[in-house]
């Protein structure tokens, strides 16, 4: 149990929203990132395709002002959909 006056206590969050709720898990340095997307109605369109462009625009190297780390970052549907449609079910996303 952390103490309240630990310096390791940390307040910060990793779930966000109401409707669709949001939960990042992991860190850059590790073996990658994640997230868990709950609150998606069943049946809407959803593939790879429709987010990797989100996740390509925000890549390191676009411009002269970012780092110039050449990271390939390709996201996977790991659960919530079949055959490019919703379930109903939580979403995970690495």
């Amino acid at each position: 149990r952390i103490s309240s006056t630990s310096p390791c206590r940390h307040e910060a969050m990793s779930t966000f929203g109401q409707v669709f709720r949001v939960t990042t898990f992991g860190e850059s340095h590790c073996k990658g990132v994640g997230a868990i997307v709950d609150g998606c109605p069943p049946c809407l369109a959803l593939t790879e395709a429709d987010i990797q462009p989100q996740l390509t625009r925000r890549r390191p190297g676009q411009s002269r002002l970012t780092t110039p780390r050449a990271e390939k970052d390709l996201v996977q549907i790991l659960s919530g959909t079949e055959h490019g449609h919703t379930l109903g079910t939580p979403i995970g996303l690495f």
